[in-house]
């Protein structure tokens, strides 16, 4: 009778730490689902379910796989020590699958110790939509430039169906869309995506909404990416300007480049401490700017950005993160 307790209690305490290795796990995750809702034929739909390692100890996934071929996962960073981040990324597979289709993708982790999570996608393919290509890809567009792609629409179904609208939170594209053809049940759509030139340097990572007349199916998404590109570049993007003692003053020298020439209009920083020399009026595609620092009194650490105005485009900036360690003064030495 003890025997068959001590098992007992055994088992009960094998399920709760299995149970708890479950929640330690998940808890890494930021959200455990997500729904694609209602996407064309052959339209690119991807999700990261990011993760970060909360703990002491390295964690390292030793797999992830998906209960259905609609969906395909894959890990985009194995191990991870303390604080760092990965994600799995789910690609809805359009192409080769259609209707309403869902998934769970099992994340098995067998560092610090074995564990699995579990997530779920869904989502309607639909037939009577395609997008040709599947996504708007601007590449890498020149900041101050404008880019356009185009997206084909086609529709296989009610011969009076329309797009009504297409809506984008970003201010910073415009659409303008023509239809091509209407007969025999299916309709053409062409659809001018256009990159506005006043678009911030930085990766497009967004997505337009096609309306439809379609009160089942209403908004189909469509993914937008891309790179706009600044015509400057600063080195190095970080300034470290050492250990220092109060009162202390050290130079280093940022180098500022274009594929044109350019002149420095202006140079900002909020820092107490810094100073620059002037430029030049010259206009060069390659400028050296020297920067000084004077330490002051307080212990600790600088942070400061500095911004370089130009009279690029319109008013191209470029900027670089300062970065210093005021150190504790050294107590004066008794005289013997």
């Amino acid at each position: 009778m003890f025997r068959s307790f001590a098992a007992s209690c055994l088992l009960v305490w094998l399920c709760s730490a299995t149970v708890s290795a479950q929640q330690w796990a998940t808890k890494m995750f930021k959200t455990t689902s997500h729904d694609f809702g209602a996407v064309a034929r052959g339209a690119k739909a991807e999700f990261e379910f990011s993760f970060e390692n909360l703990y002491e100890e390295d964690v390292h996934v030793a797999s992830v796989r998906s209960s259905c071929g609609c969906t395909t996962p894959s890990i985009t960073k194995s191990t991870l020590k303390t604080f760092e981040k990965s994600s799995i990324l789910a690609k809805y597979n359009t192409r080769s699958f259609l209707g309403k289709k869902g998934a769970t993708l099992t994340v098995v982790f067998d560092k610090p110790f074995y564990a699995e999570v579990q997530l779920t996608v869904s989502g309607y393919i639909r037939s009577d939509v395609v997008f040709e290509p599947g996504e708007v890809n601007f590449g890498d567009v020149d900041q101050f430039t404008s880019s356009e792609q185009q997206i084909k629409v086609s529709y296989a179904g009610r011969s009076d169906w329309r797009i009504t609208d297409v809506r984008s939170a970003n201010p910073h594209f415009e659409v303008e869309l023509t239809e091509t053809g209407r007969s025999g049940g299916r309709v053409g759509y062409q659809m001018n995506v256009r990159l506005k030139s006043d678009a911030p340097a930085g990766y497009v990572e967004d997505q337009l909404t096609v309306v439809t007349d379609d009160n089942s199916l209403q908004l189909v998404p469509i993914e937008v990416h891309g790179r706009v590109t600044s015509p400057l570049t600063v080195s190095p993007a970080s300034l470290f300007l050492g250990v220092v003692a109060p009162g202390e003053t050290v130079t280093k020298q940022l180098v500022v480049r274009a594929k044109t020439p350019f002149k420095i209009t202006g140079i900002k920083c909020d820092g107490k401490g810094f100073e620059f020399k002037p430029a030049g009026d010259e206009p060069k595609a390659l400028h050296f700017v020297p920067v000084a620092f004077t330490a002051g009194s307080e212990p600790g650490k600088v942070e400061q950005k500095i911004e370089i105005e130009t009279d690029l485009g319109n008013g191209a900036r470029a900027t670089c993160l300062a970065t210093a360690t005021v150190r504790n003064a050294e107590p004066p030495k008794e005289t013997p």
